[in-house]
Order: C-alpha cells, then sequence, then structure tokens
C-alpha cells in the first residue's frame, strides 16, 4: 500500500509515525513544499516547544478550541494529552508540566520534539523542496505534464532512514521527474469518482477501492492533506468541490494608539479584556506592551473573536476590567478603602501596580492629591467604572512570535467526524490545522494536530488493512 501525506508540519509527520510504526511494510511518502519539515514545531513555545496542555481549568473544549470542539472531543478520546506525554517519553523526550498547565520537554528544546518524530519517521520517504500541483481522485488524472515536471525538477527525496543524515546537512539527492515519465504515470486513469449519495455508497466504494489516487501524477491508495492553516488556500483541491471556510488569522496581539497605555510597557495583570458591544471576552494575564496589548488574555480574546475581528478590518473598542471583579465587588471595595483610610490619598493605596494605579486614576478624572474623604459617590462611580470597563481603541493586530494560527481551512461539513476522512472522496483525509479546528494557546493547537494526526493513522490502516 502507498500512502502520500502532503505537509511536514506536525500533523503530517505524526500521521506518517504512526503509520510506519503499525505498518512498516507500507510505503508512505511525506511532500513538504518548504526545506525543513517540522519548521514550525522547531520555533513554537519560543523555541521550547508547548507540546500539550493538562486541560486543567477547561471546563468545556470550547473553551480551548473555539472552532472544531466537536472533532476534537473524538479526537481527545482516541489519542488525548497523556497519550501525547506518553508517546514522546517513551522515544526519549523527558517532559516537565509548567504552573500555567503547558507541558514542555523538560531540555526546554522544541528540536527534542523534531528529533524524536524524525526518528518515528525512519524508512518514510520525505520528499523536501516538493511543492503539490495536483491531488486527482480515482476519476480523472490528468495534471498538465509540464506543470509537474516543473514543480518536482529540484524536489528534495529523502528516505528517512538516519536521522543524522537528515539533520546534519548532508544534501539529499536531487531526483528530476520528466515529463513524459509523469504523462505515463498518469495515463492509467483509475475507476469514476465516488458518489456521496446513500444510494450507491456501496458501488462508489468498490469504484474507488480498485483505482489510485494521484499526486503530482504518482499513484497512492491514500491521501492525507496536512498543509497546515492555509492562507492563501489549497488551489491543488479545488477540482474536488470541497466547501472551504476562508482563512483569517488567529492568536496575534492588539495594537492600541494609546500613550498613557503604552507608558506602562512591561505591566502583567490578571484581568479580563472583552470587544465592546459584543459577547467576546477572556480572562488571564494581561500584558501591556509598547504597541498594545499580549499575553494569555488577549491572546485567547483574538482567537475567540478571530472572524468577527476579521470583519471589521481589526477596529473597534476594548474593554478592560482590571480587578476581574464585577461592579458590585469592586465598589464595595472602594468604600471600604474609603472608611478604612479616610485622610489617606487615594493615589498612594495602590490596589494596583502604582504606575497602572496612577494612570487609572487619571482616567478617572481624580486629582492626584484627592483624600478618600473627598472622593463622593461621583469620584467613587467614576473609579468603579474605571476599574471595571476601561476603554481602549483598537488600531489593529500584531503577528504573535513566529507563530501564526488559523481560523478557517476545509469545512467540517465535508468530513466523517470519526476518520476524518471525506465523506465525498473516500481515501481523501484531512489532519491538523487546514481542517476548520484552531485553539487558544497554551499547547492545545499541537494536540489537535497529535490527536487528528494520529485519527487518520487509525482511519487508514484499518480501511487499507480490509483490502490486503
Amino acid at each position: 500500500m502507498r500512502i502520500a501525506i502532503i505537509g511536514a508540519g506536525a500533523a503530517g509527520c505524526f500521521c506518517a509515525a504512526q503509520l510506519r510504526k503499525w505498518r512498516p511494510e507500507w510505503a508512505v511518502t511525506v511532500f513538504e513544499a518548504g526545506p525543513k519539515p517540522l519548521a514550525k514545531v522547531a520555533i513554537t513555545g519560543g523555541g521550547r516547544c508547548n507540546l500539550t496542555n493538562d486541560f486543567q481549568g477547561i471546563r468545556s473544549l470550547a473553551e480551548a478550541y473555539p472552532r472544531g470542539e466537536r472533532v476534537m472531543k473524538r479526537a481527545l478520546k482516541a489519542f488525548s494529552q497523556e497519550d501525547t506525554i506518553a508517546w514522546f517519553q517513551a522515544r526519549g523526550v523527558p517532559c516537565v508540566l509548567q504552573a500555567d498547565h503547558c507541558w514542555f520537554p523538560r531540555s526546554q528544546d522544541a528540536m527534542d520534539i523534531v528529533h524524536a518524530l524524525l526518528n518515528a519517521m525512519k524508512g518514510v520517504d520525505l520528499r523536501l523542496k516538493s511543492p503539490v500541483v495536483s491531488v486527482e481522485g480515482p476519476e480523472v488524472c490528468s495534471a498538465s505534464a509540464n506543470n509537474i515536471a516543473d514543480a518536482t525538477s529540484e524536489q528534495t527525496s529523502v528516505p528517512v532512514k538516519d536521522l543524522a543524515e537528515t539533520t546534519a546537512g548532508k544534501g539529499p539527492k536531487v531526483c528530476s521527474a520528466s515529463a513524459k515519465n509523469i504523462a505515463d504515470a498518469t495515463a492509467g486513469k483509475g475507476p469514476k469518482v465516488c458518489s456521496a449519495s446513500a444510494k450507491n455508497i456501496a458501488d462508489a466504494t468498490a469504484e474507488h477501492t480498485s483505482g489510485p489516487w494521484h499526486v503530482n501524477g504518482e499513484a497512492f491508495d491514500a491521501v492525507v492533506i496536512t498543509t497546515g492553516g492555509a492562507a492563501r488556500g489549497l488551489p491543488f483541491l479545488e477540482g474536488l468541490g470541497l466547501e472551504m471556510v476562508p482563512p483569517v488569522p488567529s492568536l496575534f496581539t492588539f495594537t492600541v494608539p494609546d500613550p498613557g497605555l503604552r507608558s506602562l510597557m512591561g505591566l502583567v495583570v490578571e484581568a479580563v479584556i472583552g470587544l465592546q458591544g459584543t459577547a467576546f471576552k477572556a480572562e488571564g494575564p494581561l500584558l501591556i506592551t509598547d504597541w498594545g496589548l499580549s499575553g494569555p488574555a488577549a491572546l485567547k480574546l483574538s482567537s475567540y473573536a478571530a472572524r468577527h475581528l476579521a470583519e471589521s478590518g481589526y477596529k473597534g473598542n476594548l474593554s478592560i476590567n482590571w480587578l476581574n471583579a464585577n461592579e458590585n465587588e469592586v465598589r464595595a471595595l472602594l468604600q471600604k478603602s474609603a472608611l478604612d483610610n479616610p485622610q489617606k490619598l487615594v493615589s498612594s493605596t495602590h490596589l494596583l501596580q502604582a504606575r497602572l494605579w496612577s494612570h487609572l486614576l487619571d482616567k478617572a478624572g481624580l486629582r492626584k492629591d484627592i483624600r478618600w474623604a473627598e472622593l463622593g459617590s461621583k469620584g467613587l462611580n467614576r473609579l468603579t467604572a474605571t476599574l471595571t470597563s476601561d476603554s481602549y481603541p483598537l488600531s489593529g493586530k500584531s503577528r504573535f512570535r513566529e507563530e501564526f494560527v488559523t481560523a478557517g481551512g476545509v469545512a467540517l461539513s465535508n468530513i466523517d467526524l470519526n476518520t476524518l476522512e471525506c465523506k465525498r472522496h473516500p481515501g481523501l483525509f484531512f489532519a491538523g490545522e487546514v481542517l476548520d479546528i484552531d485553539a487558544i494557546t497554551g499547547g492545545f493547537n499541537l494536540q489537535a494536530a497529535w490527536s487528528t494526526g494520529y485519527v487518520v493513522a487509525r482511519a487508514i490502516t484499518a480501511t487499507l488493512s480490509a483490502r490486503v
């Protein structure tokens, strides 16, 4: 059996590793357009690789996965966060759990994760610098010989039989595919494509099993798409009639053109941040930066409101509750301070960090020398409002480190949620961020890659083994 995996990211490589484990006699080929496998894994978590999360404090999966929680509920039952840690530790990567519920390799080096995956992929045909220009099902394989020859004329074919050869920079051989050879390879057009109607699904499946898929003109028994967040789309799938959800950025920080706020750069506050006029909000550490706001709370909000923010052009107003408490609770706290310290300066009480407290008193319109006894009901109301619903204009987004996550992709309506196989095209599978699945920061996106990659490998193993 021959399996093609398109994309050498976390989901693709994990799927390949599992296929090699379960059916080492099968030929698994991974196509990667870039020069290195697992490039994103190598830089995730600031180069430390936050490989998963313990999910403590997550009340529902929708909190971690704003899009795709139904798929993830099934996928996590198949391969959980505990399974992830056990998998890597069994392959020589000790892991540690941090206080923020994030799992990292004990070495704090993402390359340990990369090496473990590549070692598990020994025997896989890893083709670097190999962009895919066509994926065609059993009905037609009519890829342009010239286009494929151009795309593959300098592709790099790497049998992953030796990690040292893969990572030490020993240049793999360059294969040159002639247009004639590829045209010959595509001459055997398989049977008609599967129809998804309930009436003829059995016949369609029978037709499918007798003919191959083709990737760049090569025949395969199954194809797995793991290209990650494809912001530019997936042109090689356009002829398959799949429903796509337009991709938009997720996990980004906020640009706030407020000099007073920016002057507080470096401060971290446990707060609640939301978008005014919407129900979107997130709580957690909020970091003030020289361009605006970052930290887990801001990143979670960007994930929850990803599509709304894209549609609004990343403009609007942010609301911050600096004390993570409701108005009645904050008003009671202020009244107690006034009763306990009537002659004390409000500016010297410091219910928050001194610089932030001073900034908020200014925003509330209070004098620096005002005392608690002088605050009065109006001053108390203004200060309460500022502490619980402080408003700042949002003028744009900024990228979070070197990481980039998208919301959108292949619509889940196309997919069997139990196997991640395409309903209309048996033999075509999807895993990872190419699906309309994305998560908040904290290791949840990588867990989605491991879990969905596992589910696909399991489904392919079961389906193709039944043919043997």
